[in-house]
């Protein structure tokens, strides 16, 4: 059994990872830490989970008792904990945050994308867990990248759901402002840019165009539905054969000559891809589930590859019905 630990146990990320924990057939969750509501039930605050988990948040911190730990604090926060706590040097450790995933020489972290580093991932002692844009972009870029084959600006519009904003409460993730309502933030500096560039001059060194990218408030709960394009030389049969080829044999993304929509991907651990040629542009859709996916679902996947597990193990997921 994989004994573990989480740290920030009250937001919506860390209550994903306990839904998928709780049934994973490998994990005992050791402590769900949480400062502000240490000695209250989980399920005080992740409903949902009732009559599936016993457990209570602690203040407390038995990091000698964990084999891997989850940081699924607020940005910024990783690293003022770990400046502050001495984690065991054999225990893992996987953060959500955004605090590790630019590879610097300072840190040790490794970028847990598995359908760009699964190797890596497999032999590392720390992991930086994607962001949730970063990932449905990337997985949208990467054969491309990997062959060599972006050779223009890539032109990015994908709309998220509110909980992508987090737990706490804001203006704009309020339900009367959010339901029917759809807006345009931080347009072309989206945060999750610096990592999309970074693993997209990883594969394709040479690259040096704009990425452009147009992120979205949606008026649903959960999901990502991103439509990227760019210049392509080939055909779409010459396009498609490059991602099936990159894919092949990966755990959770997949590719459809469909049409794809948000549904077929929320409460998955699933990415799905859709090419269309238009003239000189081809046009790639990518969708995922925010929560899963893009953070918690994806950081479990993580800990199937750092401790030698099949990939699907406790992601056996169903999407929605209608």
């Amino acid at each position: 059994m994989i004994r573990i630990g989480i740290i920030g146990g009250a937001g919506y990320t860390a209550g994903e990872l306990l839904r998928l924990l709780i049934n994973h057939p490998q994990a005992d969750i050791r402590f769900v830490n949480s400062s502000s509501h240490a000695g209250n039930k989980v399920t005080d605050v992740h409903a949902g989970l009732l009559g599936e988990c016993d457990l209570t948040f602690t203040g407390a911190l038995p990091l000698d008792e964990i084999d891997v730990l989850f940081l699924c604090s607020a940005h910024g926060d990783s690293k003022v904990f770990l400046e502050a706590n001495q984690v065991p040097a054999q225990v893992k450790i996987i953060d959500l945050s955004t605090d590790f995933r630019q590879q610097r020489p300072d840190h040790d972290f490794i970028y847990g994308l598995p359908e760009m580093n699964g190797n890596d991932i497999r032999k590392a002692q720390h992991i930086a867990n994607p962001g949730c844009f970063a990932t449905c972009i990337q997985l949208a870029l990467l054969p491309l990248a990997a062959n060599g084959r972006l050779t223009s600006d890539v032109h990015v519009n994908a709309i998220t759901g509110s909980t992508g904003a987090g737990v706490k409460p804001s203006s704009t993730s309020h339900f009367s402002w959010r339901n029917d309502n759809i807006s345009v933030y931080k347009a072309f500096e989206h945060q999750h840019l610096q990592e999309i560039n970074q693993s997209v001059k990883h594969l394709q060194p040479a690259f040096s165009h704009d990425i452009l990218f147009i992120p979205m408030r949606g008026d649903f709960a959960r999901g990502i539905f991103a439509s990227v394009y760019t210049h392509f030389e080939g055909s779409l049969e010459e396009a498609t054969a490059l991602y099936n080829d990159y894919y092949q044999g990966a755990a959770f993304t997949f590719i459809t000559d469909k049409n794809i929509d948000l549904k077929q991907v929320v409460n998955t651990n699933k990415c799905l891809l859709h090419l269309e040629k238009h003239g000189d542009k081809l046009l790639i859709l990518s969708a995922i589930d925010n929560l899963l996916k893009g953070a918690s679902g994806q950081a479990v996947h993580n800990m199937n590859l750092l401790f030698g597990l099949d990939e699907k193990t406790g992601l056996h997921l169903k999407p929605q019905a209608f």
